[in-house]
């Protein structure tokens, strides 16, 4: 049996997963769930996850993980992807936990309004004001962090430019311009040239 990973395409969450597993040629199924549709609210798939969301891995003989960095922590344990270095891995959650709290809160969210909702920033009001806000400040932390940097840990990849990657990368499809940020943007090309990067839209 392999792994069975629970997925809507458009989702960054969802691609973390689906970049770690590419990174470490770990062959998975994948189904993917229609969101927008309530598909993540049948009884069915609350079985597998409570919080009714995606991404959801199904691991053989230990049942289903959720929450994206769960996930994708759990996949690269010991790899690559995961510094060995205690500090240098503590930089690394560092930076996860600020695109969990900062970026996908903002940049995530009117992605979403705006792609998959198919509304208008007026239709949100102040809620759009402060969403877009709240990821136009964290982008500029990013750009920041990454200044003079091939990569946001030591000189490799890690979890945490695939985890800021994920909604970084399509942040335009949210109103903000990525050219506003030369640091990503460079980062952006760089990621995209990796042997084993896939685009967004590729199961």
């Amino acid at each position: 049996m392999s792994l069975v990973l629970y997925d809507y395409l458009p989702s960054g969450n969802g691609y973390k997963c689906r970049l770690v597993l590419k990174a470490l040629g770990m062959p998975y199924e994948l189904r993917q769930m229609d969101i927008v549709a309530g598909a993540t609210r049948t009884p069915e798939f609350l079985a597998i996850n409570p919080n009714g969301k995606i991404p959801v891995l199904v691991v053989p003989g230990r049942g289903p993980l959720a929450e994206s960095h769960a996930i994708i922590s759990y996949l690269a344990e010991g790899s690559r992807l995961v510094p060995a270095d205690p500090f240098d891995r503590a930089l690394m959650w560092q930076w996860m936990c600020f695109e969990q709290y900062q970026l996908e809160p903002g940049v995530g969210t009117v992605r979403f309004w705006l792609k998959s909702l198919k509304k208008e920033p007026e239709d949100f009001g102040e809620r759009y004001a402060e969403r877009f806000q709240r990821g136009a400040d964290a982008l500029g932390v990013l750009d920041r962090g990454l200044a003079g940097r091939e990569w946001l840990v030591g000189d490799a990849v890690t979890l945490a430019d695939i985890a800021l990657f994920a909604y970084t990368h399509v942040a335009d499809e949210g109103g903000y311009r990525l050219s506003d940020y030369p640091a990503i943007s460079a980062w952006i090309a760089r990621f995209k040239q990796l042997p084993w990067y896939a685009p967004i839209t590729e199961p």
